[in-house]
């Protein structure tokens, strides 16, 4: 089974003003559980749904899942599906492609970042 060479991270305005800076150690639900949780392209919008509703400032990081390599775990969670999590450290600037104001599109789903 091939696996995304991307995820995506939802960020809060503060959370992503520390990954700027250069490393991003996660959210309180990533400290507790040991790892950052990553979301598919196709997961994202569920994942913001799910666990961001009604907050404001958010923000969506695209990283990049080679560059991080064998600290990826893909893991089964949400009605099966394989979720990418990083262990053993912090989220690296260097691995995020793009990031963004979380937007979504007419239909309500969540737009990637775009790079540039």
């Amino acid at each position: 089974m091939t696996r995304d060479p991307i995820a995506y991270k939802v960020l809060t305005g503060e959370q992503l003003a520390t990954l700027e800076s250069g490393s991003f150690a996660g959210a309180p639900v990533d400290l507790a559980d040991g790892y950052i949780h990553l979301s598919t392209a196709e997961q994202l919008t569920e994942t913001v749904d799910k666990h961001f509703a009604g907050q404001s400032d958010l923000h969506v990081a695209a990283i990049d899942l080679e560059a991080i390599g064998d600290d990826v775990t893909w893991e089964e969670s949400r009605g099966g599906q394989l979720f990418p999590h990083i262990y053993n450290g912090p989220l690296l600037l260097e691995t995020v492609l793009s990031y963004g104001p979380l937007e979504r599109d007419d239909t309500g789903k969540v737009k990637l970042p775009v790079a540039g």
